[in-house]
């Protein structure tokens, strides 16, 4: 025995020495960018080129920051349109800060550096004159978001609305704080944020081919309310057996998609899914750019040759005639339709489209058609600069699909291998939640995130009404803050609480959760039921590191309803309930919340009176 506990605590020191070896590899790069005259330089594009490369841009005081860079060696470029390069050499070194204030001359014509676009989280919408030269905008869009106020149980009892199974805003978010930006509030969703991560949910038993549990705890930035948590799960596909595939991929491959992290990246993405294909499955490519066309027919994924030479010829150029490419991808995939297979077109891109079908409403209408003929749609977001977040975040709603952003390959590995399943292969359409509150133990509550998901109570029992997709394995939680019976809002003491009678119901039973689902090729659904209890228990490790996640995305929206949210708060949580993280995802969390605190305070610094 004593030799077991002695082997467990040398493997614990070892983790330990591990984790904080890894910490201490780190080290960072900060400055300030100025003019011949002293003047700061905003939207300045700052490259580091080392043990890693790295890219950011100064913000309006011509501050930037790599907040987290490898130790070793780097070639430094600072370059602005209408200005010469500033290059220099510079080590940094672990757990050290290193400082670079490089200093940009107005160029002569020969010497004008073009910058492709403005970096994320800089908002150039309104440009300005530099050495005679425009700065050119960034063109990332998202759709504005509106949170969820608090309702009163009395008044509002139910809370229904669609599932949400994309995780592209996590990967975004995580790419504007390793570019050193903090992200613009709308590209922050919450519950996309909280999806990202696996949590440990039952299996679903019997026939049912989702599960549904619950937890309640302390909320963590307003000791008077309570947490609750909704979680789902999918049946996993076996690995024994399973669904052949006919995918058709879609590729954009205009103008704006010539930059590495777009069909670069894509291509690569597409490679790692080709070599996990069986002679069952089938494989064609579409692309489009001004005008479409069919570059693999349907081809056996026993022929990865093939398509791998498909994948490899191809080339960005042109305008983006997405709604031609669409159809063409959809008529594809039908003409090689399989029944029991996992039919799916998976769009790659940027999501300009600005030739041929590009409003939104014929967008919507084109695909609201096609996906009753079973052929389901995923989206794969990539780039930056020119991201149409809002409108590939409707083209995967309205196709029965998931969003997925792609920073780089290892998330493409994370969406296409590791997740597959998920991704791909549908348990349950139409996913739809209605929860109601008992008004004894429920003053009033709000729905943290799913603010475009939102459905009115009627549409819960509607069988025609659209919602979401549950992927197989895949994990879907949802978080509601509530406030106890005799709280009003804000936290303020009641003294006349409605004490009108109500059923018959367990002292700690809080609410009801149902669920309704279709399996993947019915049109009738079925329901399922479950109560919520709350004795007043410490949160579970489900809820706890979810709550910090949550956290994390509040504070990252400056919420109305979260003032007291922290950085430090959620890196905190998130430590103390991190558990089994074999894929280091978690661990990646809280240093994304570090730098998140670090960025914030620089900021904060940089406004102040100097």
């Amino acid at each position: 025995m004593r030799q077991r506990v002695g082997t467990s605590m040398v493997v614990v020191w070892m983790f330990a020495f591990l984790v904080t070896a890894l910490a201490q590899s780190y080290g960072r790069l900060t400055g300030t960018v100025t003019d011949g005259a002293g003047a700061v330089l905003p939207g300045v594009t700052v490259e580091a080129t080392g043990p890693e490369s790295r890219r950011t841009v100064s913000d309006e005081h011509g501050a930037y920051v790599f907040a987290q860079l490898r130790s070793g060696t780097y070639r430094v470029t600072a370059s602005l349109a209408g200005f010469t390069v500033a290059v220099t050499d510079l080590v940094v070194t672990a757990g050290a800060a290193a400082q670079w204030r490089p200093v940009l001359a107005v160029a002569s014509l020969q010497e004008t550096v073009t910058v492709t676009g403005a970096s994320p989280g800089i908002d150039m919408s309104s440009t300005s004159r530099r050495g005679g030269r425009r700065h050119r905008p960034s063109r990332e869009r998202y759709a504005a978001v509106a949170e969820q106020p608090f309702h009163r149980v009395r008044q509002t009892p139910l809370s229904t609305f669609s599932i949400d199974v994309d995780t592209a805003a996590y990967a975004n978010v995580r790419r504007f704080l390793s570019d050193g930006q903090l992200p613009p509030a709308d590209a922050v969703r919450v519950e996309e944020l909280v999806n990202y991560f696996h949590y440990d949910y039952p299996a679903p038993a019997g026939d049912a081919p989702v599960s549904i549990s619950f937890d309640a705890g302390a909320c963590p930035w307003n000791a008077d309310h309570r947490l609750v948590l909704i979680g789902l799960r999918g049946r996993p596909v076996p690995a024994a057996a399973p669904p052949a595939r006919n995918l058709v991929f879609l590729i954009d491959v205009s103008g704006s998609m010539a930059d590495a992290d777009k069909l670069p990246l894509v291509q690569s993405a597409l490679r790692l899914l080709t070599d996990t294909l069986t002679p069952d499955d089938r494989v064609a490519i579409v692309v489009y750019a001004g005008a479409s066309g069919l570059v693999l027919p349907p081809t056996s994924g026993a022929d990865r040759q093939r398509i791998h030479a498909a994948i490899d010829r191809l080339g960005a150029g042109g305008s983006t005639n997405g709604g031609e490419g669409i159809a063409l991808a959809y008529a594809t995939a039908r003409a090689s339709f399989r029944a029991g297979a996992v039919n799916r077109v998976i769009l790659a891109t940027d999501g300009d489209f600005n030739v041929g079908l590009t409003s939104e409403g014929a967008l919507t209408q084109l695909i609201e058609r096609e996906r009753e003929s079973g052929v389901f749609l995923s989206v794969l977001g990539v780039g930056t600069g020119n991201l149409q977040d809002a409108t590939m975040e409707m083209l995967a709603d309205k196709g029965n699909g998931n969003y997925s952003y792609l920073d780089s390959l290892q998330e493409a590995r994370r969406v296409l291998v590791k997740e597959a399943g998920g991704t791909l292969v549908t348990v349950a359409k139409d996913v739809k939640i209605q929860v109601e509150f008992n008004p004894r133990l429920v003053h009033s509550y709000r729905l943290i995130g799913y603010e475009n998901r939102v459905l009115a109570d009627e549409d819960f029992a509607d069988d025609r009404k659209d919602a979401g997709e549950l992927g197989a394995g895949h994990a879907v939680t949802a978080l509601y803050e509530v406030v106890p019976a005799g709280l009003g809002e804000g936290g303020v003491p009641l003294k006349y609480q409605d004490a009108r009678p109500t059923p018959a119901a367990a002292a700690s039973e809080i609410a009801t959760v149902k669920l309704r689902y279709k399996a993947p090729e019915a049109w009738r659904s079925r329901v399922l039921a479950t109560v919520v209890d709350d004795h007043g228990r410490a949160a579970g490790a489900n809820l706890g590191f979810a709550a910090a996640v949550a956290e994390f995305g509040l504070r990252l929206r400056a919420s109305p309803h979260a003032p007291a949210a922290s950085f430090a708060s959620a890196a905190a949580g998130a430590r103390r309930y991190r558990g089994d993280d074999p894929d280091g995802y978690r661990a990646e969390f809280i240093r994304l919340a570090e730098v998140a605190d670090d960025l914030t305070r620089l900021a904060a610094a940089a406004t102040r009176p100097r």
